[in-house]
This record gives C-alpha cells, sequence and structure tokens, in this order.
C-alpha cells in the first residue's frame, strides 16, 4: 500500500459508503489512509426488510458484512459508535475510544425514528430504527404473536404499509395500521394509496387513520381525545428524526437536525466534510427519506471524495424529481408508483426482489462460511502470497526458544525464585526484604491496522503472563515501534497505542510507569508487568500438574486462523468482533477462581497453541494426558475457516515443533478441531489443572465471573512411557 499522509474517515455503513467501499476496492485512491466506523459490522438493506419479516428472506439475505468489504477496498474497521464531532480540531468523537482525527470524512448514519420522545414509546414500542436493532427484535415479536394477538403499527408511510401487510400474512393476527393523517402513503399519489388502502383492508389490516398517539402503554395505544386502542404489541415506524450525532457539533442543521449539505454533498461551510442517506438534506430539495437517495447519491459521494483527495474540484448532484416506489404486500405480489401511475402484482413483486438482491448480492463478499462468494471480483490490493501474521502468532519457534538460552552460562543466584533454570510463564525474583518480585514481558508484531486496539490487546495479553502466576500485575512499561511509513504521525499512533493500554490497564489498577519508542517497519507493541507475589509457594507454576487433575480450559480456540484471514479479507465482521471481545477479557477474574479453588498448575494459552501449552506443563510435571477434541471450546468462524485449510503463518512450527510425535490422535479426530490445538492464540484464556473433586465447582466460578465458554476439556494420566504425550480422541 501506498504511502499514506491523509486520512478520509467514513462514518457508517450505509447505502451510500458500501459503494463508496466497492469502487475503492476497485479503484485504491492514491495517498488517502481509509477508517471505516461503524457500531456494528453488518448493515442491513431496508428494502428487504418487510420481506424478512414476512418469512419470505433469511436474515443473511439483507445483510452486507461490511468488514471483508472495506478489508478489500485497504480500509481499515473501528467498531465504535460514532458521539459527536470537533470540525475544528477535525476530529470524530467515538463511544469507547480516543477521537480518530481526519483530513476528510464523510457520514451515511441513517435516522432514527420520529417520536421516540412520546410517553411509553421507549419502554412499550418496537421501533424500526436503529434498523439493525429491529431485524434483531422483531423474530421475538413474531413469536410472541398469535392468531388472538393485536398488533398495532403505527406510521403508514411506506415503511409502514409493508410491516403491516408483512405482520399479517407471516402472523394472522389482528394488525391495525395508525396513522395521524388522512390516508397512508402521503408522499405518494392518491393513485397508490387508494390501490393500497383497498389491498390493506382486503389482506384483514384495519386503517385507523386521524388518530394521533399520544403515548404507549402497556397493552393499549392512548390516542388524543384520551381513547385507548387495545394492542398486544406496537411496531414503531413514524417516519424519520435526526440522531444525535450532529447536536452539539456546530455544524450546520436544518430545522429538524439534519447535516445541510450542498450540491456536491459537501456541508455548508465545511468542504472537507461530506454527508449522504437519511442523515443528510439536500439544500434545495425537499427529498424524501428514501433508500433510493442514499443509493443513488453513492456514485457522487465516490467521485467527489476521490476528486477534492486528488486537490480537484468536485462535482455537483442534481437528484431525480420521482423515483419507483415498490411496495412488498407480503403475499407473492408487489404494488408500485413512478410519475403518478400505481400498478401491482406478482410480476411487480418478481422485479423487486430481483432489484433488492442484485444489489445487496453486489457488497457480500463472503459467504457465510467464510468463502469468497462465486462471481465476486477479484479487488486490488489482495496479494494472494503469504502474509506474515502478527499478535502472537509472530514470535520465534519453541525450539530456539529451548535451546538458545542452554547454551549461556547458568546464572547461579539464590534470589531467583523462577528463571531461565525453570521457565515459566513469568519471572519471579525475591529482594533482600524478602519481597518477592513477579515480573513478564511480552510484545507483537500488530494484528490489525487500528493501534488503539493494538494497544489494549497487547496490554491485557501481556498482563496475563503475571495473571496465570496468581499474582496481581502492578506496574508496566512500554516498548512501541512506530511504523517509518507513519513517522510523520508518530505521535498519533503512540497516543492511541498508549491510550489503549491505559483502557486495560487501569481497571486493573496497573500503571503505565514509562517505556521507550523506536521507529520500525511496522507496528510492534509490547509491555515489561510487574507484581507482587505473597511467596514462593504462592505461585501458580506450570509444573504442578497431577495425575487425576482436571484440565479446564477458560477461553475458546481461534484467535489465529480468524486474524490471519482477516489480513486477507476472508473473516466475517461477527467473527472478529467475537474474536476481538475474547482477547480483551482479562484473565483477572479466571486467576482469582483459580487460587480459589487450589488450582495445581496454571499457564496462559498464547503462541504455541493448546497442545504446545500443555505439553510444556505435561513435560514440567512429568506426566501425560487425554483430551476430548468435542470438549475443547472454538470461537465462531474457527472451525470453517480450518476445515478450509487456513492456518496461521506460525500455525506450522506448532504442530511441527515440540508437539511433534507427542500428540497422538487416538480416534481420527475431525480434523479442524485436531488444527485448533495448534493454532496460535493471541491473548488466550488461562489453562488451568484442578483437583477431581474442585473441577465443577471451578467451572462454576469461572461461569459465574464472565468466563462462559470455560470448559472442562481433559485429564491429567501418568506418562506411561516415561515421556510427555497427549492423547485426543472425538
Amino acid at each position: 500500500m501506498p504511502e499514506a499522509t491523509r486520512e478520509l474517515v467514513l462514518v457508517g455503513g450505509g447505502h451510500a459508503h458500501v459503494q463508496v467501499l466497492r469502487r475503492f476496492a476497485m479503484d485504491p485512491p492514491p495517498g488517502l489512509r481509509v477508517t471505516l466506523v461503524v457500531d456494528r459490522p453488518v448493515a442491513v438493506y431496508s428494502g428487504m426488510v418487510p420481506g424478512f419479516v414476512a418469512g419470505q428472506y433469511r436474515a443473511d439475505e439483507l445483510e452486507i458484512d461490511v468488514r471483508p468489504l472495506a478489508k478489500r477496498a485497504g480500509a481499515r474497521v473501528v467498531v465504535s459508535a460514532a458521539t459527536g464531532i470537533d470540525p475544528e480540531a477535525r476530529r470524530i468523537r467515538l463511544h469507547d475510544r480516543p477521537a480518530l482525527a481526519y483530513d476528510w470524512a464523510a457520514f451515511d448514519v441513517g435516522s432514527t425514528v420520529a417520536g421516540g420522545a412520546l410517553p411509553g414509546v421507549a419502554e412499550h414500542a418496537l421501533p424500526t430504527r436503529p434498523i439493525g436493532d429491529f431485524v434483531a427484535r422483531v423474530d421475538a415479536l413474531v413469536e410472541r404473536a398469535s392468531r388472538s394477538s393485536r398488533i398495532a403499527v403505527v406510521g403508514a408511510g411506506a415503511g409502514g404499509v409493508e410491516l403491516a401487510f408483512a405482520l399479517r400474512a407471516r402472523t394472522g393476527a389482528e394488525v391495525v395500521l395508525v396513522d395521524a393523517g388522512p390516508r397512508i402513503l402521503p408522499e405518494r399519489s392518491e393513485s397508490l394509496a387508494r390501490r393500497a388502502a383497498r389491498h390493506a383492508r382486503a389482506a384483514g389490516i384495519e386503517l385507523r387513520l386521524g388518530a394521533r398517539v399520544e403515548a404507549v402503554e402497556d397493552g393499549a395505544l392512548r390516542l388524543a381525545g384520551a381513547e385507548a386502542l387495545a394492542c398486544d404489541a406496537v411496531v414503531w415506524v413514524a417516519g424519520a428524526a435526526a440522531g444525535p450525532l450532529f447536536r452539539d457539533s456546530g455544524l450546520p442543521t436544518d430545522a429538524a437536525g439534519f447535516l445541510r449539505v450542498g450540491p456536491t454533498l459537501q456541508v455548508v461551510g465545511h468542504p472537507e466534510l461530506f454527508a449522504a442517506g437519511d442523515c443528510a438534506s439536500l439544500d434545495g430539495h425537499a427529498l424524501p427519506k428514501a433508500g433510493v437517495y442514499a443509493v443513488r447519491a453513492g456514485p457522487v459521494l465516490e467521485d467527489n471524495l476521490r476528486r477534492v483527495a486528488a486537490g480537484r474540484e468536485p462535482r455537483a448532484w442534481r437528484p431525480q424529481r420521482d423515483y419507483l416506489v415498490l411496495l412488498n404486500t407480503a403475499d407473492g405480489a408487489a404494488l408500485g408508483e413512478k410519475w403518478g401511475i400505481a400498478f401491482g402484482g406478482r410480476r411487480v413483486f418478481d422485479g423487486k426482489d430481483r432489484i433488492d438482491r442484485r444489489f445487496v448480492e453486489r457488497f457480500q463478499v463472503l459467504g457465510d462460511d467464510g468463502a469468497p462468494r462465486p462471481g465476486f471480483p477479484e479487488m486490488a490490493g489482495m496479494d494472494a502470497d503469504e502474509m506474515p501474521c502478527g499478535g502472537c502468532a509472530a514470535k520465534v519457534g519453541a525450539a530456539a526458544l529451548a535451546e538458545a538460552p542452554g547454551r549461556l552460562p547458568p546464572a547461579d543466584d539464590p534470589a531467583v525464585v523462577m528463571g531461565l533454570g525453570a521457565p515459566d510463564d513469568a519471572a519471579a525474583v525475591a529482594t533482600p526484604r524478602g519481597d518477592l518480585v513477579v515480573a513478564s514481558l511480552d510484545a507483537f508484531r500488530a494484528f490489525t491496522d487500528d493501534p488503539w486496539l493494538v494497544g489494549r490487546v497487547a496490554a491485557v495479553n501481556a498482563a496475563s503472563d503475571l495473571w496465570a502466576k496468581g499474582v496481581a500485575p502492578r506496574f508496566a512499561l512500554a516498548q512501541v515501534q512506530v511504523p517509518d511509513a507513519e513517522s510523520d504521525r508518530a505521535d498519533e499512533v503512540l497516543w492511541q497505542v498508549l491510550a489503549g493500554a491505559r483502557a486495560a490497564f487501569d481497571p486493573e489498577g496497573v500503571t503505565l510507569v514509562g517505556g521507550h519508542s523506536t521507529t520500525g517497519p511496522d507496528l510492534q507493541v509490547g509491555f515489561a508487568v510487574q507484581g507482587f507475589g505473597e511467596g514462593p509457594d504462592s505461585l501458580l507454576r506450570q509444573g504442578g500438574l497431577r495425575p487425576g487433575d482436571r484440565l479446564l480450559l477458560t477461553k475458546p480456540l481461534g484467535t489465529g486462523v480468524l486474524l490471519h484471514a482477516d489480513m486477507r479479507g476472508l473473516a466475517r465482521g461477527p467473527w472478529i468482533e467475537a474474536a476481538v471481545a475474547s482477547m480483551l477479557r482479562s484473565n483477572a477474574a479466571a486467576a482469582r477462581v483459580a487460587r480459589a479453588h487450589g488450582a495445581s498448575a496454571a499457564t496462559d494459552v498464547s503462541g504455541f497453541g493448546l497442545a504446545g501449552h500443555l505439553l510444556e506443563m505435561l513435560r514440567a510435571a512429568k506426566a501425560s494426558a487425554r483430551l476430548g477434541l468435542g470438549a475443547v471450546p472454538l470461537l465462531p468462524g474457527a472451525a470453517s475457516l480450518l476445515a478450509r485449510g487456513l492456518r496461521s503463518t506460525f500455525h506450522a512450527q506448532n504442530e511441527e515443533g515440540q508437539a511433534a510425535g507427542a500428540v497422538v490422535d487416538t480416534e481420527a479426530a475431525c480434523p479442524e478441531e485436531l488444527a485448533a490445538l495448534f493454532d496460535p492464540q493471541t491473548s488466550g484464556g488461562l489453562l488451568l489443572g484442578v483437583p477431581a473433586d474442585r473441577a465443577d465447582a471451578a467451572l462454576d466460578s469461572l461461569h459465574a465471573a464472565g468466563d462462559a465458554a470455560a470448559t472442562c476439556i481433559g485429564e491429567v494420566v501418568p506418562a506411561e512411557t516415561g515421556e510427555a504425550r497427549l492423547v485426543v480422541g472425538a
């Protein structure tokens, strides 16, 4: 990727921005670093939502996973809600992390639902925006509904009309469509409104027009005039309202709070900012909040972003005066209108279905299993050659680590409690005053181009070495290598890395006291962490396993293959979010449970994989173990990627290194489950040996403490041949 010194931040994954990403993937703009900020990695195409509610589409058919699309565009992805803009400092404020700097920024964040502040709406109604939340919750409403139920749909615009048809067809419940206006579809022609009203009545949908809702109660709508309309559920579709993002920004908005843009889609008075879709109001045009305008604005936005980045003048957009509207009636037919002429029938639905599917499929890079979809064009910038992995998959092999220290003369120092003579997860030394200082140093090459996330995961990972010994970390020193290509913004990179580290350290009482920085070919982050032990006998060591102990694993496996796939644009967004959540989870609670339940031994699972780290423990204890592969938890997507043959670049060293010959497969176990044992983990969980009579109680405590995936994966047995063996079965 060419050196980039200018920053473009795309906020939101709406219909316009997915087109920008696809076009950037086909033809990357030179000299531009792109960041996509989304509050969730999967966008929902609104045009197919009524069909989903009606049961005509699966959820995945209307979803656009923006992460692999963005990766193919060379964009980094930040999953966080944007909360504000500082146009003077040119920064986007985020919910749970430092603000992002920009040279240019574009917004495609949609809108929220109007009337949400009315009494009872938040407590008793299901709003249709944010649309992702609605899609996630509507199935529960459908499951609760029965033919004896009554569902009120508030809002008789196009969205409300379609949802009334969909809910009636899907549930068989009584559906009443409520609106304060004199007719349905007020934004469309009388011809379409009459036709839709006839169709609704024929479907058994009651129309309550001229009825203004003043409050939503449990089991009723409170209408103007104190009338109560009984209902079992309320779906709130009462038009679009501006979200809070621009409220205190000082940016120009219209009377309704939508961001004002000119014909080039640049924010009025702020040529460095752009906006499209429902969040924007185009000066001089009273455009309805319809997805068609966001779709049509996409190519214009992409072209103008490319133009301003190249120092050229942007072009003006003249939106169409009218557009084709197609309404799904959920019975295999649809209604339509253009230029005031209404029509309908099954062929209309077939046409709408083709249009909708074709649009979504243009942006669905991957299938459910992570495999590229057939026919998706090759994207620029996706080198098929192996790219070395980051995180704990970027380390020296086990053989070299075992051999090199042995070539040194022994250090006979009585102060050393744990050190090179008997390697463990951390070192421990006794001070002349009798205190026990426990320390560890851990660093890795960045696994993503988000320095804040790298810093936070690196901090959790470094602290884990001490937690694995049952010691609370107290102080940390940072080591950061800033990429040469980003030396012009080294302060920003360092700030993001250290802010991420503080987000991990501060809640656990770890003080970041200093560190060292250098420049080099890539981003590398590490921390030296220190804490204080109660005494040599208090440490949880690797070599304490005893035959009969149960082996408990606190986190699922799979970060190695998932991060590798993500580098190549082959991992689905929800998979990576699950992996990130696992990497960010501290092992502090698990360490406390281990101490409380008398764990005999512990280690944290990192770059050498579960098999490598377990064999270290077994060799130190002169024992073997039986492992049930079916019990080993895996992160979402890991099994699918391993089954397709994807492997982290460090995987082969794990499989062929210290585990070679020591892992015995007795039952021809599932290949991907066996492969997972060698997958290098970044910020993995703890592997604990716990006496058999305490294992169930320890698992209960782990689950109660938040380690939901913790499970018993096997047991320790005597080493019958004198050498440690890991016997695995299905």
